[in-house]
């Protein structure tokens, strides 16, 4: 009885396994929509992927035109200013210094301005006594001269009693001893001319001397007023009035300013590249653009320790501010010429060889190039398959190679 009651299903109970059909069914329908719609928003994808892919490879770059500039070989060096002719004047005689009429900064001319004066009053005393001496020595001359007019009368008169007697002696009209006496007197007058010839000559002599010793004195006494040996600027006073003042001690130093030169020095290894006469110099003293000028000196030598030599240029007429003692930045050109160049920056390394990348159609092409002059950030091409306004990559050219899609975000001049 009881099995027949558990195999028996009723109305109810199958109507509710329906149900639970119908509902398992409607959920394997929602299953497969959702698997449906994901595998077309993934084969969506799928198709877009590659673009995406294309966009997130490009290297974004700055690029910079290939330019033809003006390229050099210089080297930059601090040099000085310095007067071309100068004069350190001091006193051609000994003696006290009187007075110094100019002071620094005073302009004089050459041969007119009045500079100094030296003890005058001793000169004009020594002026004095050379004058006396030369007197003296002019009146012993004419005596020396008068003493051997005489002795050649004496001398005559001797000659003849000598001749005289001797012709008498050769009658024996006279004895022995009457004519040797005659014979030692004209001897003695033949001895006392020659000694009245020296002393003619000696006074002479010492004419000649007191006569240059008076020239002397009047020079000295000349000089005592110096005047400016050349034109230009008192620029040190040295000594002042009181003082003790000699040949070779400078009372006053004069530049003439109208014309200075610029002097530097450079290394050894450059004496070759400096032509005088032909290489130039970039100049700026203080602030002042000289331009450029032509060095008209170099030193003949390098100086051994050092290992530098001098090079000068002259520059007539400079502007005011640009005067002795000044510092000058000098920029020497050995070598200057215009030719096609790239920034500096572009430059890589790769395979042992100097690359540039090229932009063209948003790919970076390598261009292998030789350079040459650096100037201000660029470098010179000397070999290369490489035109002028070539973009040149400048910013992210580490991070390229030959064929590398690239985007230019920005293009600089």
């Amino acid at each position: 009885m009881t099995a027949k009651a558990e195999n028996n299903v009723t109305p109810t109970q199958s109507a509710l396994k329906g149900k639970v059909l119908f509902g398992l069914a409607l959920l394997a329908c929602v299953a497969a929509g959702g698997y449906f719609l994901l595998q077309n928003r993934a084969n969506a994808q799928g198709s877009e992927a590659p673009e995406q892919t294309t966009n997130q490879q490009r290297t974004t770059v700055v690029t910079t035109p290939a330019a033809v500039r003006q390229f050099e070989r210089a080297l930059v060096v601090q040099g000085n200013v310095q007067t071309k002719d100068f004069a350190m004047v001091s006193p051609r005689a000994g003696g006290t210094i009187e007075a110094v009429f100019v002071d620094e900064g005073d302009p004089v001319t050459a041969g007119q301005t009045n500079l100094f004066q030296i003890d005058s009053a001793n000169l004009a005393n020594t002026l004095k006594i050379k004058e006396h001496a030369l007197t003296v020595a002019q009146c012993t001359h004419r005596e020396a001269a008068a003493n051997l007019e005489k002795i050649d009368v004496d001398l005559n008169k001797a000659k003849l009693d000598y001749e005289r007697f001797e012709r008498l002696l050769a009658k024996e009209a006279v004895t022995e001893d009457a004519f040797e006496q005659q014979r030692s007197r004209y001897q003695q007058l033949q001895a006392a001319r020659k000694l009245g010839q020296a002393q003619v000559e000696l006074a002479t002599a010492r004419e000649e001397q007191s006569q240059a010793e008076l020239e002397i004195a009047q020079k000295n006494l000349s000089d005592a007023m110096v005047t400016a040996p050349i034109s230009g600027t008192v620029s040190q006073r040295l000594q002042e009035p009181g003082e003790m003042g000699s040949p070779g001690k400078p009372i006053l130093r004069i530049d003439d300013t109208s014309i200075v030169e610029i002097v530097a020095f450079l290394p050894a290894q450059h004496y070759a590249d400096v032509i005088p006469g032909q290489t130039v110099m970039r100049i700026d003293v203080a602030g002042i653009d000289l331009g450029s000028q032509t060095i008209t000196y170099k030193s003949p030598t390098i100086h051994p320790k050092l290992r530098t030599f001098e090079i000068k240029c002259v520059l007539n007429d400079p502007p005011a501010g640009v005067t002795s003692g000044a510092m000058a930045q000098i920029t020497v050109v050995f070598e200057s010429r215009e030719a096609l160049g790239v920034p500096s920056e572009a430059l890589q390394e790769r395979g042992g060889r100097s690359v540039v990348f090229v932009v063209a159609g948003n790919v970076a092409r390598q261009v292998a190039i030789t350079g040459g002059l650096k100037t201000n950030g660029w470098t010179e091409v000397r070999e290369g398959d490489l035109q002028a306004g070539a973009a040149v990559v400048t910013m992210g050219q580490a991070m390229v190679n030959d064929a590398t899609p690239v985007t230019v975000q920005q293009e600089s001049n």
